[in-house]
């Protein structure tokens, strides 16, 4: 039995926008189908009629500068992110986040747009984006509109982009300048379980051996992607030195909730090795920054 009964490559946003509109329904947008093929073949989305193939729509497949601020379109493969110099330079979370994901076949395939609209609350490229403090740029029949990233979400697997009516274009970052670094780590299951255990980027701007400004994403940490807010208060205007990282432990461990998977992990196990992934995360983008780490 057929997944599908109608397949339309679109060629533009509008065409994308009317083919969902107009083609039999439902109807479903499909970049990669590294998540959305394998859960219709399992039975946990609905049935389509139709697919709309968003792949050779040349908004959503461009990587460029664009007014001071790097755009990553919804499309393009995540293997191709993980080893673009552009990304490297001015998102590396974003790279390393990317390189993650499956293997090298799934990254050949999945894209990052898929990454973020599944509202997964540990999806690797999207905790890169997050540190970065990323816009998603998202289109319906009145035209173009940013959005902050964390809006995008509403539960596990909930994503507020309405079926039907928005598309999801790309995203913005702003392009990084002197003293400033990003970084993203994981800790998954040995078996090659495509799930992490913990993931963790962060983002800093470093003015001499003072961190400025910082960002921290982590998850699995709830129904939806999370800032460490308090500890990035915690760090802000500090000298980058052992005591206050140690203190920035403590306090992630207290201000963030993690729980017990069968899946992934034991919250037990989780809040232990999160203060590993913060140490190493933060000491890699200070590093990135121009910071040196002997205070460490």
């Amino acid at each position: 039995m057929s997944l599908w009964n109608h397949y339309h490559i679109a060629t533009s946003i509008y065409d994308a926008l009317e083919a969902l509109k107009v083609s039999p329904q439902p109807a479903a947008l499909v970049g990669g189908g590294t998540d959305l093929l394998l859960e219709l073949q399992q039975g946990r989305h609905k049935p389509v009629q139709t697919l709309v193939d968003i792949t050779r729509v040349p908004e959503l497949t461009r990587m460029e500068v664009q007014s001071g601020r790097l755009f990553i379109g919804a499309a393009v493969p995540v293997g191709c992110i993980s080893q673009s110099p552009l990304v490297h330079e001015h998102a590396r979370s974003v790279a390393e986040g990317c390189a993650l994901i499956g293997g090298p076949q799934v990254r050949n395939s999945a894209t990052l747009g898929g990454n973020v609209a599944h509202a997964l609350p540990a999806a690797d490229g999207m905790i890169g984006l997050l540190a970065l403090d990323a816009m998603a740029l998202v289109a319906d029949a009145s035209g173009l509109r940013e959005v902050a990233l964390l809006d995008l979400f509403e539960g596990p697997g909930r994503s507020k982009l309405r079926p039907g009516f928005d598309l999801l274009v790309g995203f913005y970052v702003h392009t990084a300048q002197p003293g400033q670094g990003s970084a993203f780590r994981r800790i998954m299951r040995p078996q090659g379980v495509a799930l992490p255990i913990l993931n963790m980027a962060a983002w800093v701007e470093r003015e001499g051996e003072r961190i400025r400004r910082v960002r921290i994403a982590v998850g699995p940490a709830g129904p939806t992607p999370q800032r460490a807010s308090a500890v990035e208060d915690l760090l802000t205007g500090v000298i980058f030195e052992r005591n206050q990282i140690e203190r920035a432990k403590e306090l992630l461990q207290s201000s963030v909730t993690f729980r017990t998977s069968a899946y992934r992990s034991t919250s037990e196990y989780r809040y232990s090795v999160s203060e590993v992934l913060l140490e190493d995360v933060l000491a890699a983008a200070w590093k990135r920054s121009g910071g040196n780490l002997e205070n460490l």
